[in-house]
């Protein structure tokens, strides 16, 4: 393997290490809550305050990773966020109430809140086909996501919840360890920028409307985002008794549909290399309220057909927004436009928990719940609308895998 794809391969697996890790506790709470003493019809909804922290700080930590990454260095800002992960994730493996729970996952958040505006800005780097290189990122992060459940729900049904935390916080150290060798080798060094790269010296026209639409975008579909991928291990536990309600099972089932949805964004990012993005967005936009709202309509079989779909286009949209901020922000901004994004998308992500918690607490159901979040998905219908038309100027990047 050449350099260049060994480092993309690193960065892959940061993005799929990042997600796994801030989605154990989605799947480990239930059991954490019963090993605590709280009774099964309230474990879950008690235990999801004690999330929440990991989650703002895993946006609001982005700031400052990018002030680090453009201070020191991005490549070791990636190896602190993997050796720093593991560390916490063991930690919080040792908590003995929920109150340590929750403050090992919020030091987990801190060094999650690393990888998004340093490595998705490395990925960037280079220019070419960027769509396609961020849906290949995109699909191992969703695999992150399918993992957690999956893992975790194994790792449950034998062992228990503290082992949950621990056994991938040591695989991440060493991958730590890895990269660290691979960067003192002297390979890990960024792609040749190609000449529309080295041409985005400033920021290109309609940057202001375009990065106004993306922020509109980043806090509707992190309100959406950030609740589907937390509740739908639990949803399925709930609402599919005719089809299992063993933690393994259900695990595997809402793998399924991350890791299925999340080859959306291959698909995705190799259309917006070729076509415009804006006519790409709104389609991708419009599939989640329909599609979220149907959900809270379904159960057993047909809720997990329908939750596929609208994953598919919930994944389907992320490489859209990364991409569409790699045409209008030079490459010297984009750690700092990245943190400020994630930032965004993630704490509103966290209010996202906080809603459905009130929502299950008040007796509100998970049908509820997902009526709130298609209503907060037309929200990006109506971000994407705003999109200029073509991006940059004389829409040339719209064309790039053409040139």
């Amino acid at each position: 393997m050449n350099a260049q794809k060994l480092r993309l391969l690193f960065l892959n697996v940061g993005h799929f290490t990042d997600h796994l890790f801030m989605l154990i506790f989605a799947k480990a709470a239930f059991s954490a809550g019963l090993a605590f003493g709280l009774a099964a019809d309230g474990a879950y909804a008690e235990m999801i305050p004690y999330g929440v922290p990991s989650l703002i700080l895993f946006g609001a930590g982005a700031p400052l990773a990018a002030h680090l990454a453009d201070k020191w260095n991005r490549n070791v800002m990636i190896a602190v966020f993997f050796i720093g992960i593991g560390l916490a994730s063991i930690a919080t493996g040792f908590a003995t109430s929920p109150v340590q729970i929750g403050i090992g996952l919020a030091v987990l958040g801190v060094f999650a809140a690393i990888y998004h505006p340093v490595g998705i800005a490395m990925v960037i780097q280079g220019g070419g086909n960027v769509g396609w290189r961020l849906g290949s990122n995109g699909v191992w992060g969703n695999m992150g996501v399918a993992a957690a459940p999956l893992i975790t729900g194994f790792v449950l049904a034998d062992y228990d919840w503290r082992l949950a935390f621990a056994l991938p916080g040591v695989v991440s150290i060493l991958i730590g360890l890895g990269f660290i060798a691979f960067v003192r080798s002297g390979r890990a060094r960024p792609p040749e920028a190609t000449a529309r790269e080295k041409a985005l010296v400033g920021f290109a026209p309609g940057w202001k409307r375009a990065l106004l639409s993306l922020a509109l975008v980043t806090a509707a579909g992190g309100f959406v985002f950030g609740a589907m991928t937390f509740i739908i291990p639990r949803l399925f536990e709930v609402s599919m008794p005719n089809v299992s309600v063993d933690v393994a099972v259900t695990g595997m089932l809402a793998a399924a549909v991350y890791a299925t949805a999340a080859f959306a964004q291959l698909f995705v990012g190799n259309i917006i290399d070729k076509r415009p993005i804006k006519p790409v967005l709104v389609t991708v936009a419009l599939g989640q309220p329909v599609l979220i709202g149907v959900m809270a309509l379904q159960a057993d079989y047909a809720l997990f057909a329908a939750t596929m779909l609208a994953m598919t286009f919930v994944f389907g949209q992320i490489p859209i927004t990364d991409a569409l901020l790699s045409r209008y922000v030079p490459d010297e901004w984009r750690t700092k436009v990245l943190s400020v994004k994630f930032m965004l998308n993630l704490v509103i992500g966290a209010m996202a928990l906080l809603t459905a918690r009130f929502i299950l607490a008040s007796g509100g159901g998970f049908e509820t719940v997902m009526m709130v979040l298609a209503f907060a998905a037309v929200g990006i219908v109506i971000a994407a609308l705003m999109l200029p038309a073509r991006a940059g100027a004389d829409g040339a990047f719209d064309t790039a895998a053409a040139e």
